[in-house]
C-alpha cells in the first residue's frame, strides 16, 4: 500500500486548503504534519525540502512538491480531476488563474500603507464586482452544461474529473466572507 501524502503547512487554512479539499474529493486520506515553530521550518528548508525555501509542501509518490498550483494540479492529474481533455484543462487553468488573482489581491491588503489602503479596497471592489465574479459566474455556467452528467434518475450530477474545477468554485465563498469583512469595516454601506 502507497504511503498516505504527507501534508506540511502551518495549522490553518491558508495555501494549504485546497490541496486538502482536492485530496478528500479524490477520497485520499493523508498525513498533516504542522510546522509549530521556527525550527519546524528551518529543517525544512536545511534538509532541502523546499525549493523556494517556502510552504506549502506536500510529500507524495517519492516526490516534495512545492508551490500549491503545482501541487493542485500533479494531484488532480493523479486522480483523474483535472478535466477529460486540453481544453477543460485550461477552463480549468483560467478559472484558477482568476481565483488566484483576485485572492492575492485580497492578501496583500493588509500590508498596504495606510495612505493607500482606501484606493486599494476599492479596486478591489470593483475589480471583484465588475471583473471577477462575472467570470466566476460565466465559468460556472459553462462548467453546469459541460461537466454534468445524468444519474439512473435523471438529476444531473458533476463528473468525478471535473471536481477540480468545483473544489476552487467551493473556496470561493471563503474569499467573499474575508473580502466583504474588509470592505464592511471600511464601507459600512457595502450590501
Amino acid at each position: 500500500m502507497a504511503a498516505k501524502p504527507k501534508l506540511h503547512y502551518f495549522d490553518g487554512r491558508g495555501r494549504m486548503e485546497s490541496t486538502r479539499w482536492l485530496l478528500a474529493a479524490a477520497g485520499v486520506e493523508f498525513e498533516e504534519k504542522f510546522i509549530e515553530t521556527a525550527e519546524d521550518l528551518d529543517k525544512l528548508r536545511n534538509d532541502g525540502s523546499l525549493m523556494f525555501q517556502q510552504v506549502p509542501m506536500v510529500e507524495i509518490d517519492g516526490l516534495k512538491l512545492v508551490q500549491t498550483r503545482a501541487i493542485l494540479n500533479y494531484i488532480a492529474s493523479k486522480y483523474n480531476l483535472y478535466g477529460k481533455d486540453i481544453k477543460e484543462r485550461a477552463l480549468i487553468d483560467m478559472y484558477s488563474e482568476g481565483v488566484a488573482d483576485l485572492g492575492e489581491m485580497v492578501l496583500v491588503l493588509p500590508l498596504t500603507p495606510p495612505g493607500e489602503k482606501e484606493a486599494k479596497i476599492a479596486l478591489i471592489k470593483e475589480r471583484t464586482v465588475d471583473r471577477y465574479f462575472p467570470a466566476f459566474e460565466k465559468v460556472s455556467a459553462v462548467r453546469a452544461v459541460l461537466w454534468a452528467t445524468q444519474t439512473p434518475s435523471g438529476s444531473q450530477r458533476p463528473e468525478a474529473g471535473r471536481v477540480w474545477c468545483i473544489i476552487l468554485q467551493s473556496n470561493k465563498p471563503h474569499l467573499i466572507s474575508r473580502l466583504t469583512f474588509i470592505l464592511k469595516k471600511k464601507h459600512p454601506k457595502t450590501p
